[in-house]
């Protein structure tokens, strides 16, 4: 077989795939970080940390854009410059019929194409604020190396290139300034392996397989150690201390920030900005101030901080004729999450010329008016005891008398009649979130049957009712 009959194959195999998993009703997860060791998280010293900490867990509702040089392609963020056997690092070399090398230096050209005329962060605000996000994660730097800020540290920057002669060159900045004026909680992502750098991916040694970690032993080459920990901290200090209030520095992969000597940069960060929280992505320890499950949800409850972050489509970033998870989908996860003392940061990819695309609008709109009729029973809650039953889920006020529990309806499900549950018995009278009217219940033993009124919409819907 030639190339193209090669990757023809794969493509079937995959379509192949895709089908009976929607055959078999399961949904494709993709990339699923791995869960911490049990007991490990440690518990903020800092009194500001953790009052901050107390504020985002009131949130529950974010967003976490990706968007960079590889927006325009349509094509996943980093990963397909690391030489894995792994079918969706490489399908797009294949697709382009490149070898790995060829592919390399193709994919690290796309900042010279990058220009995303249409810009436009008040647009993202206003459509993250309407879907009732409460907080805001975005890029400024990938593991591909290539800065979302104007960093005095690398000319690998969205303000060196096509764009450099556009007013909101900075792209970190403009995004932070929108979402700040909406009310938002506002932090970057940042990835501490750079394969751009050759510090890191040194061109004397070959980069294959070498994913999160140097393509050298440290220890053998330490001036190249010590120039990559000298820049990635500049790196750090720039988008903590030059960029306004920064409530959260969500940093990925590789290293521990002490390894790095991040941790002596946060330090100083929180001098400018008490209290400002830290994710060092899979690092227990004192940096790591709450665990982040990737494109997965805890089977349980779990009693640290803690965010699922999880895709609106199957991909982080922007993709052509993408398929986007259903509003009833995305308020489901949610309640699940919050009722297992979650919050929830929803990966958007914005178009490449910068714009939220009108179907991921329509999405997040459908879910904004729910959360305007049943957010009391998100925002603000913290989890019962007695947390799921069936398709019912438990949130409480933190004064733990005040209950909600809030019915999940499956998609393609009619809205039953009554629904149950055991435990979480109330006392006095019972009434639906969003209108305040009283709905009749009984309760037979442990159990708790309620009647819901007729001609409700078909729809999740949350009840309020008090404990003793």
């Amino acid at each position: 077989m030639n190339l193209k009959e090669i990757t023809l194959c794969l493509l079937a195999l995959f379509g192949a795939q895709c089908l009976c998993a929607q055959n078999k009703k399961v949904e494709v997860k993709g990339f699923v970080q791995e869960e911490a060791a049990p007991n490990s998280y440690v518990w903020p010293a800092d009194e500001a940390v953790r009052a901050k900490l107390e504020q985002w867990r009131d949130l529950k509702f974010g967003v976490l854009f990706h968007w960079g040089m590889y927006s325009p392609e349509g094509i996943v963020e980093s990963w397909s410059v690391v030489s894995r056997d792994i079918d969706w690092q490489y399908a797009n070399r294949l697709k382009k019929g490149m070898d790995y090398e060829t592919y390399k230096k193709w994919y690290f050209a796309l900042n010279e194409k990058f220009n995303p005329v249409n810009f436009d962060p008040n647009q993202w605000a206003e459509v993250m604020a309407d879907a009732g996000m409460k907080y805001m994660l975005f890029t400024a730097k990938h593991h591909d190396g290539f800065c979302m800020y104007d960093s005095k540290y690398t000319d690998y920057s969205i303000a060196r290139g096509p764009f450099k002669d556009n007013p909101r060159r900075d792209v970190l900045r403009h995004v932070f300034e929108a979402f700040r004026d909406k009310g938002f909680m506002v932090g970057p992502y940042f990835s501490k392996p750079d394969f751009h750098c050759e510090w890191f991916w040194n061109p004397l040694f070959s980069t294959g397989g070498t994913e999160l970690r140097p393509n050298y032993k440290p220890e053998r080459h330490p001036d190249w150690w010590r120039k990559y920990k000298e820049f990635t901290c500049n790196q750090v200090a720039e988008i903590t201390q030059d960029y306004g209030r920064v409530d959260i520095v969500w940093m990925d992969g590789g290293s521990r920030a002490e390894e790095l000597g991040i941790d002596s940069v946060l330090r100083v960060s929180r001098l400018k900005y008490p209290g400002m929280l830290s994710v060092d992505r899979g690092q227990p320890g004192p940096w790591e101030n709450y665990r982040t499950p990737e494109n997965n949800i805890p089977d349980t409850q779990l009693d640290y901080p803690w965010e699922s972050c999880i895709t609106l489509s199957p991909f982080w970033t922007y993709h052509y004729n993408d398929r986007y998870k259903s509003p009833r989908k995305v308020v489901n996860m949610l309640v699940e999450i919050v009722a297992k003392g979650g919050c929830m940061a929803l990966g958007v990819g914005p178009t490449p010329d910068g714009l939220i695309e009108q179907p991921v609008v329509d999405v997040l709109h459908v879910v904004g008016d729910w959360l305007r009729r049943y957010g009391k029973a998100i925002y603000g809650t913290r989890a019962t005891k007695v947390y799921h039953d069936g398709h019912t889920w438990f949130t409480a006020d933190k004064n733990g008398k005040t209950l909600y529990a809030v019915y999940a309806l499956p998609e393609k499900e009619a809205l039953p009649a009554t629904i149950r549950w055991k435990g979480n018995v109330p006392v006095g009278r019972m009434r639906l979130v969003d209108s305040g009217k009283a709905v009749r219940y009984k309760v037979e033993g442990d159990e708790v049957v309620v009647t819901l009124p007729r001609g409700m919409a078909g729809d999740s819907f949350a009840l309020q009712f008090d404990v003793r």
